[in-house]
């Protein structure tokens, strides 16, 4: 019951957070304005959209299988992407508790460790990140000041004035977490076996040891090229995925392909905030983005970000409860009896 009620109050941490950049995002803004662009947009290309995000989705399952298969097991693309889509569901009650319900709706389905998968999505994250960091580092040296300028000005400085506010040098903190981490790998390392008699060490320690192995899979990859190829065709999706959204109104539908790239990246960083699925951190971030570099007024960045979350949100919810209700589903077992009705 204690642990109901913990989710709930982080559901509902979460969630204000989110309402008060949604406040941030749309204070000051003119609705009738904002009204009349959503009345006007043209939402077929919405479908072509999400058409590209399940193709990202889909590749996404198959590059997870890749992972996967090193360590000795070889589960079917379908049910690594009703995990998958069931991760994303979890997604919109609780920041990055999809990583953990992805992991146990495929090592349900396929009976596989579920400490081992978690491994694998580790090695999935990092290199979606080196991805994104990648993206935006060529962004900046290629697409003028105004990008990097935003970039530096709107993201970077904010979070290095917070820290350096709280520790006057960014460097000091650092150094703190930094000594932190050795403190607390020597003490977990000098006293292991002491630790393990305690059930939740023992279960970091299990945890520690399932992810070390699946970081191991790596090196073992038997298909690299299409790993790689996967990589690629997905990110290629988001950005498809992002661009034919601004065709949907008058005021983005001179946006170029190179400009999705921008809104692919500071939308990427803005999903990274700890809120459910990014809300109002991207809203918040496109609309501005879209005004400072390419000049569109905010009411009109505004109806741009809710045309691409609300539509891939939705999209989500659906799926993911279809995924959810297939991987989750009781199977009949092949032993039970037929039910006969009795003779008369």
């Amino acid at each position: 019951m204690r642990k109901g009620i913990l989710q709930t109050l982080k559901f509902i941490a979460f969630f204000a957070v989110g309402m008060l950049l949604l406040w941030f995002a749309f204070r000051n803004i003119d609705f009738s304005k904002l009204w009349a662009e959503l009345k006007e947009a043209d939402y077929s290309w919405l479908l072509l959209s999400v058409l590209f995000g399940l193709f990202a989705f889909i590749s996404r399952a198959r590059r997870w299988v890749l992972l996967v298969n090193p360590l000795g097991f070889k589960p079917s693309t379908r049910n690594a992407f009703y995990a998958l889509m069931t991760g994303y569901l979890a997604n919109l009650a609780l920041p990055r508790i999809g990583e953990i319900t992805r992991c146990v709706a495929l090592g349900k389905k396929e009976k596989i460790p579920v400490d081992q998968l978690i491994g694998t999505v580790v090695i999935e994250r990092t290199i979606d990140f080196l991805s994104l960091m990648t993206i935006m580092v060529i962004l900046i040296f290629t697409s003028g000041e105004q990008i990097s300028l935003f970039l530096k000005e709107s993201i970077l400085l904010p979070i290095q004035q917070k820290v350096s506010l709280v520790f006057g040098n960014i460097w000091i903190l650092w150094v703190i977490l930094f000594s932190l981490g050795i403190v607390t790998i020597f003490l977990m390392i000098r006293y292991k076996k002491k630790l393990r008699k305690i059930h939740f060490f023992s279960k970091i320690f299990d945890l520690a040891r399932g992810i070390i192995n699946g970081l191991k899979t790596i090196t073992n990859l038997k298909r690299k090229w299409e790993f790689i190829f996967h990589t690629v065709f997905i990110w290629i999706n988001y950005a498809l995925m992002t661009w034919v959204v601004v065709f949907s109104l008058p005021s983005t539908s001179h946006l170029t392909f190179g400009n999705s790239i921008f809104i692919l990246v500071i939308g990427g960083l803005a999903m990274s905030a700890p809120v459910q699925s990014g809300l109002g951190a991207f809203h918040y971030i496109v609309s501005r983005g879209l005004l400072i570099v390419n000049g569109i007024p905010v009411e009109d960045g505004l109806a741009y970000a809710l045309l691409t979350h609300e539509s891939q949100l939705i999209f989500v919810a659906i799926v993911g409860a279809i995924s959810f209700f297939i991987i989750f589903r009781k199977e009949k077992s092949p032993d039970a009896p037929i039910f006969q009705p009795p003779n008369p």
